[in-house]
């Protein structure tokens, strides 16, 4: 199994193949509009515009699990990031990343990677939060917060997860080697 055996759902309802993607190199992130890390927009866009045109897709799932920091339907939010951050790359469906409604695709990305840990100051803001929700967070593939990143190669195998706290540098020179 791997990520080629997964459907997802468009914002307008269509089940789209993950086997669409074969080849390319994915950048799968679950994504709030009013979360401390939604600037993130800008820097996934930039290394959007830098590395399409070399087999890069960035798949971006709106998750209004953590304080609720994704309200509004699907088009408010793809309005909202495509008007204030310009964003090109696909937005599908507002989905579950956790617990018993969560997305196959996530439940795969859960069940197959480990939390990476919390980084930087926002780690420490991040690690009381999260603990409150999960006292035994840090033993568990579950999404801890928006801007999670799995990041994935054109064999559809996962390659690598990045924790919302990571710093986008990293992220793209590991996106930059698999390229």
């Amino acid at each position: 199994m791997n990520i080629y055996d997964f459907s997802i759902k468009t914002r307008g309802g269509t089940e789209v193949p993950m086997s669409d993607y074969r080849g390319k190199v994915l950048l799968i992130v679950n994504t709030a509009t009013g979360c401390g890390f939604t600037p993130q927009y800008n820097e996934l866009q930039d290394l959007y515009v830098l590395h399409q045109k070399d087999g890069l897709e960035i798949l971006d799932f709106p998750c209004n699990q953590f304080a609720e920091q994704a309200p509004g339907t699907d088009e408010e939010i793809h309005s909202f990031c495509t008007g204030r951050f310009g964003i090109t790359f696909p937005q599908f469906a507002k989905i579950d990343v956790n617990g018993e409604n969560a997305s196959p695709l996530y439940k795969y990305l859960t069940e197959n990677t480990t939390f990476g840990g919390f980084s930087g100051p926002m780690g420490l803001i991040l690690k009381a939060a999260v603990k409150k929700m999960d006292s035994d967070y840090k033993n568990n593939g579950k999404i801890k917060w928006n801007f999670t990143k799995f990041l994935i190669d054109r064999s559809g195998e996962i390659v690598a997860r990045f924790e919302p706290t990571d710093s986008l540098d990293k992220v793209k020179a590991k996106v930059e080697e698999l390229l």
